[in-house]
């Protein structure tokens, strides 16, 4: 507890960091557990915390006004004084008939990098092949959907096609799946519960009464309806967070590099599983409050179309994955699944459960 008043910056800072260690401890008391256990539940009680003060810190700042966020900015990094934006500095979709090994070499940056390691930190949370190739495609069209906005979302097509999804994004997929397996982490079935295989699943299922499941058989139609509702969010939430990556960054003025963004991008990954979706809604408030200039710039048809090619992809997604698990689930054996439990792509085995009854 030792202060040295000549320098209050100091002491604002060690406050600072005193208040977030004790709320981490107050975290593994008092918070629930998370939902992953690997390597410890108390370890997850802490990144939900830490979740929480962000949450907090965004609350702050939407009372803020622009110098005062700023100022916060400066105080962390006096640096950020100096900061440019890339759009301001670089040119995007220039010359795009002209391709070169040597230009094709320049475009493999810290983007690049970034680009494949935040899909396999991806591929770990989501799980899926389907999902996450789904979702880096709609990435590339919301690109070009908000490229009026954000000049640097501006790409030639064989930098899209080519470097972003196949090779960048592709690859970040690949490797994560395959740490999945190295693993022996739980498969994700995003496509319905019927595809439920594991005996304790449906034990835990059949712990609900039996009446009510007979209700639920009787509304499975609105069912149908919540669970499509429920992925497109999933599925929104995730491009959101991307949107309020380069937006963030545009606003408030600081470099792709710098650790404000990719430290955030590496904690939202952290916090993905809990809170993702409340946080998503507050930086945007954020980005919307600050960038009332970029953002009256905006043009509504734009963003008509992307909501209708989210929604569609979406739709196409997840009826692509139930027409697979249902023609050709039969032939996988997921890792979550054990030896003695055969794979049943149909929900016949709780109808029975219920005839004998």
């Amino acid at each position: 507890f030792f202060r040295d008043d000549s320098v209050p910056e100091d002491n604002i800072w060690r406050g600072i960091l005193c208040v977030i260690f004790f709320f981490l401890i107050i975290s593994v008391l008092a918070f629930p557990n998370g939902p992953f256990t690997r390597p410890h539940p108390a370890i997850w009680r802490m990144v939900f915390g830490l979740s929480v003060l962000y949450f907090l810190f965004l609350v702050f700042v939407l009372f803020l006004n622009f110098e005062q966020v700023k100022a916060v900015m400066y105080w962390l990094d006096p640096n950020l004084r100096y900061a440019t934006r890339e759009a301001d500095i670089m040119e995007y979709a220039v010359n795009c008939h002209v391709i070169t090994w040597e230009r094709i070499l320049s475009h493999f940056d810290i983007f690049a990098f970034g680009h494949f390691w935040g899909w396999a930190m991806k591929a770990l949370l989501i799980r899926s092949y389907g999902l996450c190739w789904t979702i880096s495609m709609t990435w590339e069209l919301t690109e070009l959907f908000f490229m009026h906005l954000l000049p640097n979302f501006a790409e030639c097509w064989w930098d899209q096609v080519i470097l972003d999804i196949l090779l960048c994004n592709g690859g970040g997929i690949w490797l994560g799946m395959v740490v999945c397996r190295f693993l022996e982490m739980r498969t994700y079935h995003w496509a319905s519960f019927n595809i439920i295989t594991e005996s304790v699943g449906k034990k835990q299922m059949l712990q609900i009464a039996v009446l009510a499941i007979r209700l639920l058989f009787a509304i499975d139609t609105v069912l149908k309806t919540a669970r499509q509702w429920g992925f497109g969010w999933h599925f929104f939430f995730c491009l959101l967070t991307e949107l309020n990556t380069f937006f963030l960054k545009h606003i408030f003025v600081f470099q792709a590099s710098h650790p404000l963004s990719w430290g955030r991008i590496l904690f939202i990954g952290i916090i993905t599983a809990p809170t993702v979706r409340v946080i998503a809604f507050l930086e945007a408030i954020v980005c919307i409050k600050f960038g009332q200039d970029l953002f009256s710039k905006t043009q509504i048809l734009y963003v008509v179309f992307w909501l209708l090619c989210v929604a569609f992809t979406t739709f196409l997604c997840l009826y692509g994955m139930v027409w697979y698990a249902e023609y050709y689930g039969h032939r996988e054996k997921t890792l979550s699944e054990s030896e003695d439990s055969p794979y049943s792509p149909d929900a016949s085995w709780l109808h029975s459960k219920f005839s004998r009854g």
